[in-house]
C-alpha cells in the first residue's frame, strides 16, 4: 500500500518538476536574451547624450561597455563614441588610447579612416609650446602622414587658403596669439571638410615648432658657453629642418660656434655654404668671413 501511494506522488511529482525546470530554462533564456539586448540599448541611450552634448553620462556608459562589446558586431562603435566623447571633452590622452585600440582591435572597421585622423589630431592637440618637450609634436607628424599614405587626396576647398595665409603668417611671428587663434579656427573648420588638406597644413606648422625646439636648445647651450653641443643642435636643425624658417639663423649659429671653438676650417666652410643657399644674405657673414680668412693668411 506504501508503495502504491509512493509510486503515486513520484507520479504527480514528476510532471511539476518538469514544468519547473522548462520554465527555468525559457527564463534564463529570456534573461540572456534581455542582457544582448541592452548593450544595444545602452549604446543607444549613449548615443542620445552624445548627441544632447551630455560627454559625462555618455562616456559612463560606453567606457561601461568597452569590454563587453569586444569582438562583437558593435564594438567599433562603443569605441569609436568613446573616443570621441573624449575628444570632445578635451581629454586628448584618453581619446588618442581609444581611437588607437579600435584600429587595432578592428582595422576593417568603416569608422578606421576617421579614427587615425583623430588619433593623430588628438596628438596635436597634446603638442606643446616650443619650450617644452616634443614627443607628442613627433608623434602627431607620424599619424598625420601615415593618413596620407593609406587615403587618397580630396578635393581642395575655400578655407584651405585661410589656413595657408595664417600658416605663413606665424612663420612670419610665431607668437603672435591672434594668428595662431586664426590659424586654430579655420584648421578647425578644414578639419570637417578635408581631413586631407587638414594634414597637409598641420604637418609644416608641427615641423616648425620642432625645428624652433632645437633652435632654442642650440641658443641655450651657446648662452652658457657649451659651444659643442650647441653646435649639435643648429646643426641638428640645419640637416633635418631646411623647410623652416630656423634653417638660416641656424647656420649663422653653426657659423658662430665654430668661430668660438678656433674652428678655423669648419667656420670657412660653414660660411661658403651659407653663401651658397642664401645668396641675398651674404652680407652677414662678409665681416666673419674676412676674419676666418685671416687665420689661413697668417704665416
Amino acid at each position: 500500500m506504501s508503495q502504491t501511494i509512493s509510486g503515486m506522488s513520484f507520479r504527480r511529482f514528476l510532471p511539476l518538476a518538469l514544468c519547473l525546470t522548462m520554465l527555468l530554462s525559457a527564463c534564463s533564456s529570456s534573461k540572456q536574451a534581455a542582457v544582448t539586448g541592452t548593450k544595444e540599448e545602452q549604446y543607444r541611450l549613449a548615443m542620445v547624450d552624445l548627441d544632447r552634448k551630455h560627454y559625462d553620462n555618455a562616456i559612463m556608459k560606453l567606457e561601461g561597455l568597452m569590454f563587453s562589446t569586444r569582438a562583437t558586431p558593435i564594438e567599433d562603435k562603443v569605441l569609436h563614441s568613446l573616443a570621441d566623447a573624449y575628444f570632445q571633452t578635451k581629454q586628448y590622452l584618453l581619446a588618442s588610447e581609444i581611437y588607437r585600440r579600435l584600429l587595432q582591435q578592428t582595422p576593417d572597421s568603416p569608422f578606421a579612416k576617421d579614427a587615425q585622423f583623430q588619433l593623430a589630431r588628438s596628438y596635436e592637440k597634446l603638442s606643446p609650446n616650443f619650450e617644452l618637450d616634443q614627443e607628442y609634436t613627433v608623434k602627431a607628424i607620424n599619424e598625420f602622414r601615415i593618413y596620407l599614405d593609406q587615403y587618397p587626396p580630396e578635393n581642395t576647398t575655400q578655407v584651405a587658403s585661410d589656413v595657408e595665409t595664417y600658416r605663413e603668417l606665424l612663420k612670419l611671428r610665431p607668437d603672435n596669439a591672434q594668428y595662431k587663434a586664426r590659424y586654430e579656427q579655420a584648421m578647425a573648420e578644414l578639419s570637417k571638410q578635408s581631413p586631407v588638406k587638414y594634414c597637409n597644413a598641420a604637418i609644416p606648422i608641427m615641423r616648425e615648432k620642432l625645428a624652433h625646439n632645437r633652435y632654442s636648445i642650440a641658443s641655450h647651450y651657446a648662452r652658457l658657453k657649451k659651444y659643442r653641443p650647441a653646435s649639435m643642435y643648429y646643426e641638428q636643425v640645419i640637416s633635418g629642418y631646411t623647410d623652416t624658417i630656423w634653417n638660416e639663423p641656424a647656420w649663422i649659429g653653426k657659423i658662430e660656434m665654430a668661430v668660438k671653438r678656433s674652428k678655423w676650417f669648419e667656420a670657412r666652410q660653414a660660411i661658403e655654404q651659407y653663401q651658397l643657399h642664401f645668396p641675398e644674405k651674404k652680407e652677414k657673414v662678409e665681416g666673419t668671413y674676412r676674419k676666418v680668412l685671416k687665420k689661413f693668411s697668417t704665416p
